[in-house]
């Protein structure tokens, strides 16, 4: 008899078709202006037909990575994006029925993975004014929760968590016996994280992307950071050669290009200080502590300030509902001061 698993069937799913080759693109949170082409043609000099007929190798881009990050390859796993990993962890450390719990509105595929493995994923909503009291979260965490999602900082909202909140949520954690998975995919645009404890407790991980700062999105690298044995267990649920070696030659090679990191991070503050000045002195009101993207009250419709921004001016930007006491506004990507003049510019001609 055929079968369809019924949490497939039921689970809904927004696949994006659109081209979006022509556009400036501050709709998903990717580098508009990318890694410097002189630099990728560089890197390509590396590659030839031996490089693409082989199975991508991860010993020696691993051992790279995990000295950067202060480690050894027994803490750190590989993935395809950080949303496989993401992926793994919800399947490896919970259970059909279990209780996964994580504030929102957030990273839609924590929920998404939930439902698709049949776990109950319980929300934890933000204030009308848009904070996020640990208190909340620690009222939250009981002994039927097998998992705790956070974001740090968190995608939409920006907020961050500091280290005597995370070890007010560590110590009821344990107590609770719950494993706490960190997403750290804007990490480079916050000079905080809580990496080491992943590497030195159990039933803590962290999950990073090269998409965002490191301007890879289109080569899908991540990885989790964990306890050796965690580690061991996301690596099993690994497809063979899940990351290919496009993606390891170019974020081995940005790693190791001296002050690459550094002027990325510097690009990015620039245009993100610049927008957030001329936003206050155009009498705009935006959120958002961190991370490279802002929400924007806009001063008329937001659906249809996207479809203007995007018809006339050939930029794209998202409108979200719900937030806050923002209600229907703008979601906007941060990036390189040059981008945002543009934004600016055509924010200013259309919203009005």
């Amino acid at each position: 008899m055929y079968y369809l698993n019924s949490n497939i069937e039921k689970l809904d799913r927004i696949f994006d078709q659109n081209s979006r080759k022509e556009y400036l693109r501050l709709d998903l949170n990717e580098n508009p202006g990318g890694l410097p082409q002189d630099f990728i043609d560089k890197v390509l000099e590396n590659v030839d037909a031996r490089f693409l007929s082989e199975y991508p190798e991860t010993l020696e881009f691993s051992e790279t990575l995990a000295k950067y990050i202060g480690t050894d390859i027994s803490h750190i796993c590989l993935t395809n994006g950080s949303a496989e990993g993401i992926r793994y962890i919800i399947q490896a450390f919970t259970s059909k029925k279990g209780k996964i719990i994580g504030v929102t509105p957030t990273y839609a595929m924590f929920e998404v993975y939930s439902k698709m493995y049949d776990r109950n994923f319980v929300p934890i909503a933000y204030t009308d004014d848009l904070q996020m009291p640990v208190e909340n979260i620690l009222s939250a965490m009981d002994q039927d929760v097998q998992l705790l999602i956070l974001v740090n900082p968190n995608n939409p909202i920006g907020n961050v968590y500091s280290h005597s909140e995370f070890l007010q949520i560590l110590k009821k954690a344990k107590e609770m016996e719950i494993t706490i998975l960190i997403d750290e995919a804007y990490h480079y645009f916050y000079p905080d994280t809580f990496i080491q404890y992943a590497i030195e407790q159990e039933h803590i991980f962290i999950t990073r992307t090269f998409s965002k700062l490191f301007s890879m999105a289109g080569a899908r690298l991540g990885y989790v950071v964990g306890w050796a044995n965690g580690i061991s267990m996301v690596q099993k649920m690994c497809t063979p050669h899940n990351v290919n070696a496009f993606a390891e030659l170019f974020a081995q090679r940005v790693i190791e290009e001296p002050g690459m990191v550094q002027n990325l991070i510097e690009k990015h503050k620039e245009g993100r200080l610049y927008l957030q000045e001329t936003l206050t002195q155009h009498g705009y009101e935006y959120k958002g502590e961190t991370g490279n993207f802002i929400f924007i009250k806009q001063k008329t419709d937001a659906d249809v300030l996207v479809k203007k921004m995007k018809e006339k001016r050939g930029i794209l930007i998202k409108s979200y509902s719900g937030i806050g006491q923002f209600g229907n506004c703008l979601r906007v990507t941060t990036g390189e001061k040059k981008y945002m003049e543009q934004f600016i510019e055509a924010l200013l001609e259309l919203d009005c």
